[in-house]
């Protein structure tokens, strides 16, 4: 692989040592990257199953971001069964929580969205300490579960289950009042129980949080932002409807010249 010489997980770190808020510009590019890869993943039908922001590397000096540690990917086949039991707790998607083994790519979705949380919170946003905890932790912003969410994540998970009635929180009291609205938009569509409804990775790309990254003028620390719509054919067959609000005009007269 190439190098890259720190994780975003090293880098967030540096930030909060320093008692700094991490740079929503850097949140946003970060994580446009993130979703980039993830659909180049997600159209091979390949699952991480281990995103976090230890597996993410990172050049400071351009801000190129990459996935790495593919030691718990898997090619999903249909009707084959998967470990439940498989990612790290804080970005586990509440399917596996619930023991789904049929499970699909928006597992790596919801880990994404944990990601954006984090780089935002300071801290991870469902920091549980065992399974469960980690499903009440979930509760607390999502509030309890329906049966009928419940099947969406496992069919097989029949029978009353017993959880504490908790309401949903609004989204914008999880996060300071100064979080971008768009971004707290954004997650509102990756972090919710049904995977199915989970917006899918190159839906996320095209989100109008990452309008600012599709203007000419955009710069991170004076300097030009990595190469972020160098899309190759392959990229745009996947869900070609969306490649119009994909790539800037601006882009495309450069790339033409």
């Amino acid at each position: 692989m190439d190098y890259l010489p720190e994780t975003l997980y090293r880098v967030f770190k540096k930030y909060k040592k320093q008692k700094q808020a991490f740079p929503n510009l850097l949140i946003k590019l970060y994580s446009y990257q993130m979703f980039r890869a993830l659909a180049y993943m997600h159209n091979k039908n390949i699952v991480h199953r281990d995103f976090k922001p230890q597996n993410l590397l990172v050049d400071p000096k351009t801000h190129i971001l990459k996935i790495c540690d593919f030691g718990s990917s898997k090619k999903l086949s249909k009707g084959e069964n998967n470990v439940a039991y498989i990612c790290s707790r804080y970005y586990r998607a509440p399917e596996l929580i619930f023991g789904q083994t049929n499970y699909t790519t928006a597992i790596d979705v919801w880990s994404a969205g944990c990601v954006i949380a984090e780089l935002l919170l300071g801290e991870p946003i469902f920091p549980g300490d065992s399974s469960m905890n980690q499903l009440l932790e979930i509760i607390k912003v999502l509030g309890t579960p329906t049966q009928e969410q419940v099947l969406e994540m496992n069919p097989n998970k029949t029978g009353e289950l017993k959880f504490p009635k908790i309401q949903a929180k609004q989204w914008k009291k999880v996060f300071c009042s100064k979080t971008d609205p768009l971004v707290i938009d954004l997650l509102s569509r990756l972090l919710i129980y049904p995977p199915n409804k989970r917006l899918k990775p190159k839906e996320v790309l095209i989100h109008p949080y990452f309008d600012e990254l599709r203007q000419p003028t955009c710069k991170v620390d004076g300097k030009s932002l990595p190469d972020l719509f160098n899309f190759t054919q392959e990229e745009l067959l996947v869900q070609p409807e969306l490649n119009e609000k994909l790539i800037p005009k601006w882009y495309e007269i450069c790339k033409d010249n």
